[in-house]
């Protein structure tokens, strides 16, 4: 990894998020004009170099800020994590919405001394977050964009992109 400096403190990448968040937008729309294929090769490579410099399990920022959409795969293992019948599952840690379900308590309620208690059974799009190593970058940009404030992953690599991108 190059000589850039990785932000880690939360609550800088949150005030930075704020001040950023009209540059962000601008962002999002320059990258929407460019390869798609080499956005998410780039995207890839940085979510490469940036990701094993944080400790995902240290932070948990995520867990205290966004609520995951569940499938029905989601609560088999939640029922295997917690050893409660579904029903149970369902009526205790969940909510549904226009979007379909999702664990209803933030910070989530699996989450104790900063760490996920049931982290072998925690849904996919816990173990996948922050999906910057998926297809299709672009498409899902505003989605990441809206976690720019909440992951260092994520803030990293964007700062990053704009750089390797010659953004102004």
């Amino acid at each position: 990894m190059t000589s850039y400096h990785l932000e880690t403190d939360i609550d800088r990448i949150k005030e930075l998020g704020n001040l950023r968040r009209e540059e962000n937008q601008r962002f999002r729309t320059f990258l929407k004009n460019r390869n798609v294929h080499k956005i998410d090769l780039l995207v890839h490579k940085l979510n490469a170099e940036v990701a094993p410099h944080i400790n995902c399990t240290a932070c948990g920022n995520c867990c205290r800020n966004l609520s995951p959409y569940l499938t029905k795969e989601d609560l088999k293992h939640l029922t295997d994590g917690t050893q409660l019948p579904i029903e149970e599952v369902i009526t205790n840690y969940t909510e549904t919405d226009e979007y379909g379900l999702s664990l209803k308590h933030l910070p989530c309620c699996f989450l104790k001394d900063n760490k996920c208690i049931i982290y072998q059974h925690r849904p996919e799009t816990c173990s996948s977050f922050p999906h910057l190593h998926k297809p299709d970058f672009i498409s899902r940009s505003r989605r990441t964009f809206d976690n720019y404030s909440i992951c260092p992953i994520i803030f990293n690599v964007i700062e990053r992109l704009k750089l390797e991108m010659h953004f102004e």
